[in-house]
């Protein structure tokens, strides 16, 4: 550690963290960890004596390598890194980090850079599931500059589509963990469901709250923390993930009808801070919840007809697009713009 480790920092999404060549860390889980938490400063409200922003958005990390598997350019695993607590999960995957997974394959020259457009073909660990980015890059390198627009970042960037295929269920081994739309918790209705992220889904009004404050009102709102989290932990063991104290699913997402257009506004805990957006694979789930029939975010949602649509969920920012297709009940496929941008490449201590 005294020497540094190779670090790119990056933006993904709405995340940033470090991006590391897993060939850079110790091959030694418990070292590993140990490394990650002096890097971001954990544990410690401030992060102060590390890289960390104090957030969990922007306190994470992605372990890449080039892959063996057939069909695959890159394996990718993704690594939470709690900010007050000493604790380093891959108990979920990230899609917003997993933006800025192709630059790097490609800043790293992991990937073949093409002239104009690169695919990069990523398998991700936590989840056992690929998913591909379309990264741009002209003359074979990655350009961060373009004219794309997400919600919660400022100004524009080159776009990163990532499509998903599969990843029903990829974490609980179902899209609905319990076999049913809706499930009763605590009185409250809940759509319990896993697109590449578990989350519990419920109407934002069922636990007194409007699904349109901010996030720190949210967070200062003890009741509504407490009934949330009360649901949460009696739907760990219900969504297959055991006992979730110390883990970060599943999210909670609140919905409500939306007054700006959207399909419908969401408030998520994730679990205990309140997302300043929302998630890349908590908005797909979110949606693909909205498209089940009966479920809380279907009767408050507003969705057009067919069974390919563009679902805008909104969030306190803005909105996250995603596109559902699902045919006789079934999901097909997932997509989801983002965009990313390297902020530094060097060494790390």
């Amino acid at each position: 550690m005294s020497d540094g480790v190779r670090c790119m920092w990056m933006r993904g999404g709405t995340s940033k963290g470090g991006y590391f060549l897993a060939e850079d860390l110790p091959g030694d889980v418990a070292a590993r960890d140990a490394l990650l938490l002096r890097v971001m400063g954990s544990p410690d409200p401030r992060q102060i004596d590390g890289m960390g922003g104090a957030d969990p958005l922007t306190s994470k990390v992605a372990v890449v390598r080039k892959s063996d598997r057939p069909g695959v350019d890159v394996d990718y695993l993704f690594l939470q890194v709690f900010v007050d607590r000493a604790i380093v999960s891959d108990a979920q995957p990230c899609g917003n980090i997993l933006a800025g997974v192709g630059p790097f394959a490609i800043e790293r020259g992991l990937v073949h850079g093409r002239d104009g457009e690169t695919p990069v073909t990523i398998y991700m660990e936590n989840t056992k599931e690929v998913a591909t980015a379309t990264v741009r890059t002209p003359g074979g390198r990655p350009t961060y500059e373009g004219d794309a627009v997400i919600s919660g970042v400022p100004g524009t960037a080159s776009p990163v589509p990532l499509e998903f295929a599969n990843v029903a269920g990829s974490t609980c081994g179902a899209l609905l963990p319990t076999g049913n739309v809706v499930d009763v918790i605590d009185g409250v209705e809940v759509t319990m469901i896993d697109n590449g992220m578990p989350v519990v889904v419920l109407a934002a009004e069922a636990v007194g709250a409007t699904g349109r404050e901010a996030p720190e009102e949210l967070e200062k709102n003890e009741a509504v923390r407490a009934k949330v989290e009360a649901i949460r932990l009696k739907a760990g063991p219900l969504m297959k993930l055991g006992d979730v104290k110390d883990k970060p699913v599943p999210k909670m997402s609140l919905v409500a009808a939306s007054k700006d257009g959207w399909a419908l506004d969401t408030r998520t805990f994730i679990p205990h801070r309140v997302h300043k957006t929302i998630g890349v694979f908590g908005a797909v789930s979110v949606a693909t919840a909205a498209m089940l029939e009966g479920s809380p975010a279907n009767r408050i949602a507003t969705l057009a007809p067919g069974e390919r649509k563009t679902i805008a969920v909104g969030h306190p920012e803005g909105e996250t697009s995603v596109v559902v297709e699902m045919r006789g009940g079934e999901i097909v496929s997932s997509a989801i713009l983002r965009t990313a941008r390297k902020l530094f490449d060097g060494t790390v201590f």
